[in-house]
């Protein structure tokens, strides 16, 4: 059994004329356990909003996303809330740290809304990451690619089964770019689990065994069906 399984997944917005505009309709999509998948797209192609629906942040109008043999489409909010502490890891482009706090409470923050703060292993996260000796500093005191690091290790501090990763290397120079891919890719594989990782730099094709383009799982699902919004 797959660890994600997608079906006939439809998310549309309203538009300025008279019909609402589909951003996303994939028909089938999977994702193995401990599998690496590279998602590219154009910018505006809807690749954030299929992060944000297998992620329950955005409700789907149709279809269904089973992660560990639960739809998260069938779940209230804060089911769904629930689901995504428990089952995901998320590494933004922004970072999205809060700058009240140190980067180990960053870290622990990711942790309370799952099964609980577990101090030992958020150092030991730091410390893959190359930041213990940064613990204490908030995020504001830290560059860009360090930054990055805590989010990627706040991504993992719940041992997830799938990590979502959205433009994580965007705002990064090359060097700390090529940094932060590597430790999404290895703190994964660590950990047993799956990542699917979004960005539109083609040069990041040859890092993973996987390349799907969302223009194409959106124009197979078109070409197989009448699905949409008001279909």
């Amino acid at each position: 059994m797959a660890l994600l399984s997608i079906r006939d997944l439809v998310k549309c917005y309203p538009s300025e004329g008279e019909e609402p505009v589909t951003v996303v309709d994939v028909g089938a999509f999977e994702l193995a356990s401990g599998e690496q998948v590279l998602l590219q797209g154009e910018s505006g192609s809807g690749k954030s909003t299929l992060l944000n629906l297998i992620a329950g942040i955005v409700v789907a109008d149709s279809g269904e996303i089973l992660l560990g043999g639960e739809n998260v489409c069938s779940l209230s909010e804060s089911a769904r809330d629930a689901h995504r502490a428990r089952s995901l890891g998320y590494v933004f482009q922004n970072f999205n740290l809060l700058n009240g706090y140190t980067c180990l409470e960053n870290v622990e923050l990711g942790m309370s809304f799952g099964t609980g703060v577990d101090g030992e292993f958020a150092l030991q996260l730091l410390d893959r990451v190359g930041l213990s000796n940064r613990r204490s500093y908030r995020p504001d005191q830290l560059s860009q690619g360090q930054r990055q690091r805590v989010a990627i290790a706040r991504a993992l501090a719940n041992r997830p089964k799938l990590v979502l990763a959205d433009e994580p290397t965007g705002n990064l120079d090359p060097t700390n770019a090529a940094v932060a891919l590597e430790l999404i890719q290895s703190l994964c594989s660590e950990n047993g689990a799956a990542l699917l990782f979004v960005s539109h730099d083609p040069q990041l094709e040859s890092k993973f065994e996987r390349v799907i383009d969302l223009a194409e799982l959106n124009q197979a699902a078109c070409l197989s069906s009448d699905r949409g919004c008001g279909k």
